[in-house]
């Protein structure tokens, strides 16, 4: 009996080796929306502290398997790493950059100065009036540096300033801009710059397709580099709709940017699959109201998904289309669940706006190029 397992074992090796040419032929590796990508632009993903900490470890498999690049969504910005006026919480941004840096990624700061998320002491005194701007250029300074100087040489490029522009081209009058005027931009290019002489530094907006945004950010641009400041490239948010931004006035923009004498990054790109609902006169009941801006409450229809995947496919073909331009094109999350177009501007609306669904699975555009990808590669290979 003992011999005869013996014989059995050395015949279903021999079979296996002799089969080994065959076994291997038929081996495919995993599809990756990242080598899909390949060197055209880094492919970017926005990550949640839960993420970055590798506490929900399905989204964690996705990032491994198909970015390149990581943007922490809220754990950088100033609310959260200065609370309180020389207080730094850096814990959730330290496991932000080492996840990074742990998988071979490449990491980027967001973001330095916006007016939005900004800690209620920053711009005020004790008795909530305005401080004076050398106060807010050393407040400016204290923060750049310290947050910039802690990743130096950890991450590759900051957004430096955030949604400063507004739609006619003029300056947002925030508290930074009413304090200093136009001239905390540069001040806060030059501090960055002084912190980590390395780092790439970008200007982020959104609703870039709009002309005199455009025109303004494209003003900006050349007065930095007038001034001999670094900036490497312009964010374009990607927020978009069904219903908007015009594919056309968005590849418009991006032209815009890059011949003012700078690189064009894709940022926070989402769309939602919802109609895109304004409360207006007509719309007086509430309960109809809440209808319109969540049609969708359990799963998109077969036709609105096909019309996403479309829209999205073809956004998607114009970023590589001017891959020469586009350095990295970053989704501002990674499964639908994360997104905060959930519960916003009610709560319990549902939205469908990422690269991967609730189940953790590629959208059928994805798909579909990681599908050809692997086609081209198998008749390659043979």
């Amino acid at each position: 009996m003992k011999n005869k397992h013996i014989a059995s074992w050395m015949l279903c090796s021999l079979f296996i080796m002799g089969c080994g040419s065959k076994v291997s032929d038929t081996v495919v590796s995993e599809k990756s929306l990242k080598e899909v990508v390949g060197d055209k632009f880094l492919m970017g993903v926005a990550l949640n502290v839960r993420q970055s900490s590798g506490a929900d470890t399905s989204a964690v498999k996705i990032v491994k398997q198909h970015f390149n690049s990581i943007v922490a969504e809220n754990c950088m910005k100033c609310e959260e790493i200065q609370p309180k006026e020389g207080v730094f919480h850096f814990e959730d941004a330290d496991r932000f950059v080492q996840f990074g840096i742990d998988n071979g990624m490449t990491v980027i700061g967001h973001c330095l100065v916006w007016h939005s998320q900004l800690p209620d002491w920053f711009c005020v005194d004790e008795k909530g009036q305005n401080v004076s701007p050398e106060k807010l250029k050393q407040r400016m300074k204290t923060h750049i540096q310290t947050v910039v100087g802690r990743y130096k040489g950890k991450v590759k490029g900051w957004d430096v300033v955030n949604e400063a522009i507004v739609e006619d081209g003029s300056y947002r009058k925030s508290k930074f801009y009413e304090i200093l005027g136009e001239e905390f931009i540069p001040l806060a290019f030059q501090y960055a710059h002084e912190a980590d002489p390395d780092a790439e530094l970008y200007y982020n907006d959104y609703g870039m397709d709009v002309q005199g945004r455009r025109e303004g950010v494209v003003k900006l641009v050349r007065s930095l580099k007038e001034k001999g400041l670094r900036i490497d490239a312009v964010g374009m948010q990607g927020h978009m709709g069904m219903d908007y931004p015009d594919i056309q006035k968005f590849e418009e923009s991006m032209l815009a940017f890059a011949s003012a004498g700078v690189k064009v990054m894709i940022t926070e790109w989402d769309m939602s699959a919802l109609p895109t609902a304004l409360r207006s006169a007509n719309i007086s009941d509430t309960v109809a109201f809440k209808k319109t801006l969540n049609p969708y409450p359990q799963e998109l229809p077969d036709s609105v998904s096909q019309a996403w995947n479309k829209r999205m496919q073809q956004f998607f073909q114009l970023f590589e289309k001017h891959a020469d331009i586009v350095t990295r094109v970053t989704a501002w999350g990674v499964t639908d669940s994360d997104s905060w177009k959930n519960d916003f501007p009610i709560r319990g609306r549902r939205d469908y706006p990422l690269l991967f669904d609730r189940n953790y699975q590629p959208k059928e555009f994805i798909q579909k190029m990681m599908d050809e990808q692997s086609d081209t590669t198998a008749i390659a290979q043979k």
